[in-house]
């Protein structure tokens, strides 16, 4: 049996973010992955780096997603310097697109309240009416009343950036174990952890990181945590490949850097079924169509289904456990727009064996009322 400095249970964006942070700061680590069967959040991630809207009645979340966008520039320059692998980032700024007066209006009133909460952090966003609005997005429809533009925001590639994630962590000597679905945790009496997985394997920790998505709340009950997570289910309608004219990303529509257009967003609770549904996908392209009415030339390539990860309410879940205080379960819906921070804050957190009280605000105690 091997023996790491520290083990992350979990190959998605989360695992693999903390994972490559953790092995950049010179940690043993094994990356345990269960593979292509487990229920990968990611499938179904738009691939935004996102911070507008973000934080209502939570200041610190707000600021949080904020260290990220603004870190996710170097992060991604190093990435690209260390593996070749180019996530794709850019940072335009992003535009909140508003279907009708209603929810011009209640978009409106969010950011302004986002900003009376940020106080002296600031928080930065324009108010763009229809007039103007077609100068950055030429060819959006006519019915729609206007936005608002946050310059924090961007998008990236989520395969790509997976992929870097991986390559970067195997450059510095991470262990990545595939097939590895770990299946029971137990605490060792002189310290660190032995995990068992699927197949057989075996693996000894000193230090322990649990962000197997869905599969963390099974997981951390077996360290005394409770993870207070559920799936919500998104779909995304992809169409066909076509020249750029889309300069910046909306919340309803993206053009990806490979000239596919990507429509969303949608949230269904079904439990843990991901099979897509005609009536969300027609509503879906409904609401794309009314916003950018040039859609309708192309072609639908595909559609897939994804379930994310959701709290109650809608925050990230981090705690250490108490019991056992060198283990940690990391949990939320925002992989991509957090994974600057998961690959350069978190990774401290866990090294030096405690979450900073600053974001204690994100353990599960707030549901305890």
């Amino acid at each position: 049996m091997k023996h790491y400095d520290v083990a992350v249970i979990g190959g998605g964006l989360l695992g693999s973010a903390f994972a490559y942070g953790l092995s950049a700061q010179g940690a043993g680590v094994a990356l345990l992955d269960e593979g292509d069967q487990a229920i990968r959040t990611a499938r179904g991630n738009f691939g935004l780096v996102w911070v507008q809207g973000k934080g209502q009645g939570m200041p610190q979340y707000a600021r949080w997603s904020r260290k990220s966008a603004d870190t996710w520039t170097p992060f991604s320059e190093q990435l690209i310097e260390e593996t070749g692998t180019d996530p794709s980032y850019h940072q335009p700024g992003g535009f909140c697109v508003s279907l009708d007066e209603a929810e011009f209006s209640s978009n409106l009133e969010l950011l302004k309240q986002l900003r009376e909460e940020a106080g002296d952090q600031g928080y930065a966003y324009e108010v763009v009416d229809r007039a103007a609005l077609g100068q950055y997005l030429p060819e959006v429809g006519p019915t729609v009343p206007g936005a608002t533009y946050c310059p924090y925001d961007g998008h990236a590639n989520p395969l790509r950036l997976l992929r870097a994630l991986h390559e970067g962590f195997t450059q510095n000597g991470g262990a990545y174990v595939p097939s590895a679905k770990a299946n029971k945790i137990e605490p060792l009496s002189a310290g660190g952890f032995e995990i068992f997985s699927d197949g057989g394997y075996r693996a000894g920790c000193e230090k322990l990181v649990i962000a197997a998505g869905h599969g963390s709340v099974d997981l951390g009950r077996m360290l005394g945590m409770e993870v207070p997570i559920f799936p919500v289910q998104g779909q995304i309608v992809v169409t066909e490949r076509a020249p750029a004219t889309m300069g910046y990303p909306t919340n309803y529509v993206r053009q990806t850097d490979e000239g596919n257009f990507l429509l969303g967003p949608s949230a269904r609770d079904v439990g843990f079924n991901d099979d897509t549904q005609t009536a969300t996908l027609q509503g879906i392209t409904r609401q794309c169509l009314s916003a950018f009415p040039q859609l309708k030339r192309l072609r639908i390539q595909r559609t897939w289904a994804a379930l994310r990860i959701m709290t109650s309410d809608g925050f990230p879940v981090y705690q250490q456990s108490a019991a056992y205080p060198d283990a940690f379960s990391f949990s939320c819906h925002s992989g991509v727009t957090l994974a600057a921070v998961h690959a350069t804050e978190i990774p401290r957190w866990v090294l030096s064996g405690r979450i900073p009280s600053e974001y204690h605000c994100f353990h599960p105690a707030r549901f305890d009322v």
